[in-house]
């Protein structure tokens, strides 16, 4: 049995101690799981899924918490401390996760945010995290279809819009012309692939593409003016942030919604909102 460092693990119990329960490691032999960690009524035999890491020693060690990234992964993490060595970050577990010097694109200050990958040191077998991104995204051509959903981390803002990491792996972009919503580097959120380019590239956009989602639009805006009283506040001179606040949708998408129930005779427009045509 191998174990994975950086990840979680699937491990049996095999002593209780004091001080916590011993898990096994397989060829890295027994594993500790400090008394805090452990769950209620956990005994001998039971096999419990523990995130694996170095401590302050360098031992292995067990924990139960679930840290903010893990090995192989991208996350967006702040720094905590820093020292002559490098950056440390919060990943959500006692020992920090260290970023050294060379692996940072630009000297990372202690409180501020910025967007890393979670891998191995080959080295000293260390996790170490990298601000050096690109690096660790996929070089295939990725294999999505148009309008296929994918979960993204913001990663930097550029003068076309902003970069997204696509599913832990590929490089995407989300136009800053089809944006309707405040972003920022470090949120996730679910997204659509508009199209893989020939290059390998995928644009993103926040919505699902094609007529699909006005139809199911058209119905969901029904409903919601059914919901209240048969009447809203908003209409195709609102806000795009307001539409999109209420309803997560772009004003395009509303406007298209609302001309269809309109063309149905199923609304009326007015100055302040729409209204139920049998209200």
């Amino acid at each position: 049995m191998s174990i994975e460092l950086g990840k979680f693990n699937q491990l049996e119990v095999v002593k209780e101690v004091d001080f916590g329960v011993y898990l096994d490691g397989g060829e890295e032999g027994e594993i500790l799981l400090p008394t805090r960690y452990v769950p209620e009524d956990c005994k001998i035999g039971d096999i419990l899924n523990v995130f694996l890491y170095l401590d302050m020693d360098e031992r292995l060690i067990a924990t139960t918490l679930t840290p903010l990234v893990q090995v192989g992964q991208f996350a967006c993490l702040e720094v905590s401390w820093v020292n002559q060595y490098g950056a440390f970050l919060n990943w959500g577990l006692m020992k920090d996760l260290f970023v050294p010097f060379r692996e940072q694109k630009m000297k990372m200050q202690v409180g501020r945010k910025y967007v890393v990958h979670a891998h191995l040191d080959e080295e000293s077998y260390r996790i170490v995290a990298s601000a050096k991104v690109e690096r660790y995204l996929s070089k295939e051509k990725p294999e999505y279809a148009s309008g296929a959903e994918v979960n993204i981390l913001i990663w930097q803002k550029t003068d076309l819009g902003f970069k997204a990491i696509i599913d832990d792996m590929y490089s995407g972009l989300l136009y800053e012309n089809e944006i309707f919503c405040p972003l920022e580097t470090g949120m996730e959120m679910k997204a659509f692939v508009k199209q893989v380019r020939e290059d390998g590239k995928v644009d993103l956009v926040l919505q699902k593409p094609g007529f699909e989602k006005i139809d199911d639009f058209s119905k969901t805006l029904l409903e919601y003016i059914k919901e209240h009283g048969g009447r809203i506040n908003l209409n195709d001179k609102s806000p795009a942030e307001d539409i999109y606040g209420t309803f997560g949708v772009s004003k395009k998408t509303f406007k298209k919604g609302v001309g269809d129930l309109y063309k149905k005779r199923l609304i009326t427009l007015h100055e302040d909102g729409i209204v139920l045509a049998d209200s």
